[in-house]
């Protein structure tokens, strides 16, 4: 079939033609989820942006997460501490205070605020 020689041929056509290449994308109105504690994300006065890399620190990537999940972070950890050790989700995840944290907020709605 010819769609099928242009999907091995060539996937920046197969694209062009509007064929899905790799694997599912998520529906568009799902909401995407929090990448500490894996919530879904609504947009509006719950959510932040979070440099894993701190600014001060020449972080430039930015992620969207809870407020809430933002504001530990940096309550808890230096931002030295951020740019060396912790500057990535799962290293957050296992810190110590972070996990406990992780596991009391996934019970709470997706838009909690304290």
């Amino acid at each position: 079939m010819v769609i099928r020689r242009i999907m091995r041929s060539n996937t920046k056509e197969a694209r062009i033609l509007g064929l899905q290449v790799g694997p599912p994308l998520p529906a568009a109105d799902a909401p995407a989820a929090c990448p500490l504690c894996g919530r879904a994300l609504i947009p509006g006065p719950s959510t932040d942006e979070h440099h894993l890399t701190p600014r001060s620190h020449g972080g430039k990537e930015k992620f969207l997460v809870h407020k809430i999940c933002h504001q530990k972070i940096h309550r808890t950890i230096a931002e030295k501490d951020l740019a060396r050790r912790y500057n990535n989700w799962q290293a957050l995840a296992e810190h110590p205070e972070i996990h406990a944290f992780i596991n009391w907020v996934k019970k709470r709605p997706p838009e909690f605020m304290p």
